[in-house]
């Protein structure tokens, strides 16, 4: 199939994808459905772009696979793919404009040009690099907190053909990532001896939540709890701070018992 050739076709559980049983399976497991599928041949590698959507809403998969048949694959919310789509016609038009491969003018890191998104928890890491085997954009999404790297790369020849069926995808199903609409509370805080607590609501693809910082110097610690728990969150604390009210109260007034009434007759 040329570089030019493009599929869409709509999936309902079918093998014939490129997916693997264990692809299915997981699919499965997470009530998945698949909406849309596209596949491309940009020189010796394939590329799915997979519209899915779960109880969380939409978001597009995009998977790589090598001559080798390797796997690799990074996924996208559907803003993030709308920011990804615009930064693809940008690093194309710098493309464009570079002169022949020269060995001797090649960067020592292999960078020619580099962008970064921001979604929720994830960063993307767009690097347009060279090397002996060519030009090619390599997209990494890592987890801001820390995790596995996974990324992706497309050979610099295919990054128009690649924007343009990415953006058939996004005119069929949009830009919205779904999920809540309102406005997020405000984040908190509060001082207790020598430590800083800091309460920050936020939202990511699996919804929201809340994050409970202690930071005491240069030691910070963090949990999280999703939205779904705060009542039980509350009522835990609240059970607490009631049994200790009353702790509290037993010792007070254990201790302000009149010394007279406690001597001995």
């Amino acid at each position: 199939m040329s570089s030019g050739d493009a599929r869409l076709s709509r999936r309902r559980g079918q093998a014939s994808n490129g997916a693997t049983g264990s692809d299915s399976g997981q699919q499965q497991q997470s009530n998945e459905q698949e909406l849309a599928t596209k596949m491309l041949q940009i020189q010796s590698k394939r590329f799915y772009l997979d519209v899915k959507q779960n109880r969380r809403g939409k978001f597009i998969k995009v998977a790589e696979i090598g001559a080798d048949g390797r796997r690799s694959q990074i996924f996208l919310a559907l803003s993030t793919a709308a920011d990804f789509r615009d930064h693809l016609g940008t690093f194309s038009e710098f493309y464009s404009q570079l002169g022949p491969p020269n060995s001797d003018t090649i960067p020592e890191d292999g960078k020619l040009k580099s962008e970064m998104m921001i979604k929720d928890n994830r960063r993307y890491y767009l690097d347009l690099k060279e090397n002996a085997r060519g030009r090619f954009l390599r997209v990494s999404q890592t987890i801001t907190r820390g995790g596995p790297r996974s990324q992706v790369a497309i050979p610099a020849q295919g990054m128009i053909e690649f924007r343009d069926n990415l953006t058939d995808l996004l005119d069929e199903f949009g830009t919205d990532d779904g999920g809540f609409k309102g406005d997020l509370p405000d984040g908190r805080h509060m001082r207790v001896d020598n430590k800083n607590f800091y309460f920050d609501v936020g939202q990511n693809n699996r919804g929201i939540y809340m994050r409970i910082s202690e930071v005491k110097g240069n030691f910070r610690t963090a949990i999280t709890v999703p939205e779904k728990s705060w009542s039980r969150f509350r009522d835990y604390f609240r059970d607490y701070c009631e049994k200790m009210a009353e702790c509290n109260e037993k010792s007070t007034t254990a201790t302000s018992v009149p010394a007279e009434s406690a001597s001995p007759q």
